[in-house]
């Protein structure tokens, strides 16, 4: 999740800065936010997911990535750090640095309360800007839900939703599944934070 803005900067003097900082920052049409840490259930899901990533992709031409590798959303021009970001076939990178991602398949994003609403509000409208990119996949920490936005061949966006009693997590847009247990293994939840939505 970002912070407030810190200063305006053109693309150049946030990418030569963005290389050189101890931290990361997103940068969006000037604005650059830096990304605040991540807890520990957070941390213990994305590590699950690119494990699971990793294993079921092994023996196909996609490469997965933590939360290091910058994407930027083209056309929006939203740079920023997917928890896990895959890319199938041959990755595009903006230059020789090889270190911005222009052509993502799929991304992720572990959810918190303090992050979710960015995540499914601008950051997801942003993100379905780019038309390299098939799935977007938000993950709860808190509780067992796994919503998977799938682009359709008429550029239109489906929600597959995996919720608690579902044994596998369905991601369409590679053709696997991932057991709910290997994603959430570790993970316990406190029942008495759990949200009441009557949506």
């Amino acid at each position: 999740m970002s912070t407030a803005p810190k200063s305006f900067l053109t693309l150049e003097q946030y990418l030569s800065q963005e290389r050189q900082a101890a931290f990361k920052s997103e940068y969006y049409r000037g604005e650059t936010c830096a990304m605040a840490g991540a807890s520990r259930k957070h941390n213990l899901i994305v590590a699950n997911v690119i494990g699971e990533m990793r294993q079921s992709l092994k023996d196909r031409m996609c490469e997965v990535y933590p939360s290091d590798m910058r994407v930027k959303a083209n056309p929006s021009g939203l740079y920023t750090y997917p928890d896990v970001v895959i890319v199938c076939g041959e990755p595009n990178f903006e230059d020789d640095e090889f270190d911005t991602l222009l052509n993502p398949t799929l991304i992720i994003e572990v959810v918190s309360e303090s992050t979710e609403s960015y995540d499914r509000g601008a950051k997801s409208a942003l993100y379905r800007e780019s038309s390299s990119l098939r799935e977007y996949v938000l993950i709860a920490q808190d509780r067992v839900s796994i919503e998977c936005l799938v682009r359709q061949s008429d550029d239109r966006w489906l929600l597959n939703e995996t919720r608690p009693g579902e044994m596998d997590a369905k991601f369409a847009s590679l053709g696997i599944s991932i057991p709910v247990t290997e994603i959430y293994r570790n993970i316990r939840f406190d029942e008495t934070k759990q949200k009441f939505s009557c949506t």
